[in-house]
């Protein structure tokens, strides 16, 4: 049985960290902050990174933190989730990315240090990179939010996130496609929502949705009976607050078994209290302010974690 949250994250301390142009073609979330010096972007960077993963380290969860390389231009390497996923039969999946500059994020010694420093066991790379050549794109658990336990995966389907690459994840991996499009509203257009980890979270027992992001009716039905016919209740976020990165959250365990929500600090505060009450029934909340990281790199708190399935080498 496949288990829907881990014990243990990896995460890429960041070094060059900074707005990221190539990706802001399709990434509404981005913002230029005025004012603030590159030195400052990094070191505020880092800061809210280390007491990030401080705040997990405190509940006894496992964070192994790589340090990103000084010798490449990476100023997204803060989110790995995006170019790779770990499962518990030792796969790992590697994954086609729209940004030039974030293709270079994917460190095959990164593999080898899980390996030999961590002891953890990779039977296998499901690449699916070469569909780079083809301008198709699926970026990992940012384009795809897994219900592990039943093989379901739901899908947004964007320029990230592409239907053909999608199936073929399905394929090697045993899943079933939910797809959908999920819209929000930029300059008065509804453009769509580049990755589908800031409109929704799936956990063991509960789901967070923007369900008002789905325009069409009948995707929108499709989706949330998929999520309550696995048992999931689903608690509703507004599109307001899924721009706070509300639906940007990911469901972690410690090690001794306890069940914790992870968001950002600016989520955590957009949240009503009934909402609260909703999560808090089912899992303790842990947030940190992500400020700096929310407003220039677009992603929060679900993307800088990469959660390792793993098994131990014997």
């Amino acid at each position: 049985m496949e288990k829907q949250s881990t014990d243990t994250l990896m995460m890429i301390r960041p070094i060059n960290f900074r707005f990221n142009e190539q990706t802001a073609i399709n990434n509404y979330y981005q913002r230029v902050i005025d004012g603030i010096k590159p030195e400052e972007v990094k070191y505020k960077a880092v800061q809210e990174f280390d007491r990030f993963v401080e705040k997990l380290r405190a509940k006894k969860i496992r964070v192994i933190v790589i340090d990103d390389s000084e010798d490449t231009d990476t100023p997204d390497s803060i989110f790995p989730n995006n170019w790779i996923s770990f499962h518990q039969d030792g796969r790992v999946g590697l994954y086609p990315m729209f940004a030039e500059n974030r293709r270079i994020e994917r460190r095959k010694d990164i593999l080898r240090k899980l390996q030999q420093n961590y002891g953890l066991k990779i039977s296998e790379i499901v690449d699916f990179t070469t569909y780079e050549a083809e301008n198709k794109f699926l970026e990992g658990t940012g384009s795809m939010i897994l219900d592990r336990p039943n093989g379901i995966v739901y899908a947004a389907i964007s320029v990230r996130t592409d239907e053909k690459v999608l199936q073929e994840f399905c394929e090697k991996f045993d899943y079933k496609a939910v797809k959908f499009v999920a819209k929000q509203t930029v300059d008065n257009q509804r453009l769509p929502i580049y990755h589908t980890n800031v409109m929704m979270c799936v956990a063991d027992n509960f789901a967070i949705l923007c369900a008002d992001a789905i325009d069409d009716e009948a995707e929108r039905k499709a989706v949330i009976q998929s999520l309550e016919n696995t048992g999931k209740e689903v608690i509703e976020i507004s599109e307001n607050q899924e721009h706070h990165f509300a639906g940007n959250m990911l469901q972690v365990k410690s090690i001794d078994g306890k069940s914790y929500l992870v968001m950002s600090g600016a989520a955590h505060q957009s949240l009503k209290d009934k909402q609260l009450k909703s999560i808090e029934k089912h899992c303790e909340i842990i947030s940190s302010s992500l400020d700096t990281i929310e407003a220039l790199g677009g992603g929060s708190a679900r993307c800088m974690m990469a959660e390792v399935f793993l098994p131990k080498s014997s």
